[in-house]
């Protein structure tokens, strides 16, 4: 008997697969945990449905992505802060005033998580940074820190 399973079924399969299974395993065990429903016609439609909305949300999701990665390309970020001596200032430039610079200057809004920094920034200067936007898809924008 082919049935559609509704959650991940160890030794069976992964939610929203087709598997074969014994007519005795579906009625007395699959059925009435509400584990799997028989594969019938509109089963199987609504399954294909489903992928093709997520495929084409996933496309929607990387287009966007991509539009942004462009727009952080060319943007130069400057962030003002009160220095000491030596170059240093006091405190550091982290991945959120990076997000809320972006967000005033630049009026792209990234999220803080996507900001790519081994540690804060402590000195002066100028620094390229990168933004993972999506899968493989990443951005880098210049980020210029003065003295106030």
């Amino acid at each position: 008997m082919k049935v559609v399973l509704l959650q991940d079924v160890k030794a069976q399969g992964k939610k929203n697969d087709i598997v074969e299974v014994s007519e005795g395993y579906a009625r007395n065990f699959l059925f009435p945990k509400k584990l799997a429903i028989p594969a019938d016609a509109k089963a199987i439609n609504d399954i294909k449905n489903k992928k093709s909305s997520e495929a084409h949300k996933i496309e929607l999701e990387r287009a966007a992505a991509k539009e942004t990665a462009e727009k952080l390309n060319n943007t130069t970020v400057t962030i003002v802060a009160e220095g000491g001596q030596d170059g240093r200032f006091y405190g550091a430039v982290t991945s959120k005033d990076i997000a809320e610079a972006l967000k005033t200057q630049a009026g792209v809004d990234v999220d803080k998580r996507k900001i790519v920094l081994d540690s804060p920034i402590k000195a002066f200067g100028s620094y390229k940074i990168d933004v993972k936007l999506y899968q493989e898809i990443s951005g880098k924008v210049t980020v210029s820190v003065k003295e106030k």
